[in-house]
């Protein structure tokens, strides 16, 4: 194993991150992140719905970034307007829609019932 490319790897990938944050949507899902991170705190969640909430968290972000690099590889094949273009970019970002409506549902099935307890 080259020790200096597996590193090199690394720089790259923080590179990656550096990119997506520019994105106007993977900033709004970092701020929901920090949001239900500190609700999750202040709930007092188990460690199975910490590893839940964890684990959506991370596949929110990754989707938004595969979506964003999707986008990007689009718009460099196909720079003018192409149906099969725009259908690929809404696809990703449909696939993005889907699991963010999961998220939301996963949240309300955690977060409700404890709150509900706080309240009777």
């Amino acid at each position: 194993m080259d020790v200096r490319k597996f590193f090199r790897s690394f720089k790259y990938a923080i590179e990656g991150i550096r990119q997506v944050m520019a994105e106007q949507n993977f900033r709004f899902d970092l701020m929901v992140a920090f949001i239900v991170i500190v609700a999750g705190a202040f709930t007092g969640l188990s460690k199975i719905e910490w590893m839940i909430l964890v684990m959506v968290i991370t596949i929110m972000l990754s989707l938004e970034m595969i979506n964003t690099a999707i986008e990007r590889v689009v718009d460099l094949a196909s720079p003018e307007k192409h149906p099969l273009a725009k259908a690929a970019k809404d696809i990703s970002a449909g696939a993005v829609f889907v699991f963010a409506c999961a998220s939301v549902i996963i949240g309300i099935l955690i977060f409700l019932p404890k709150w509900i307890n706080l309240w009777i």
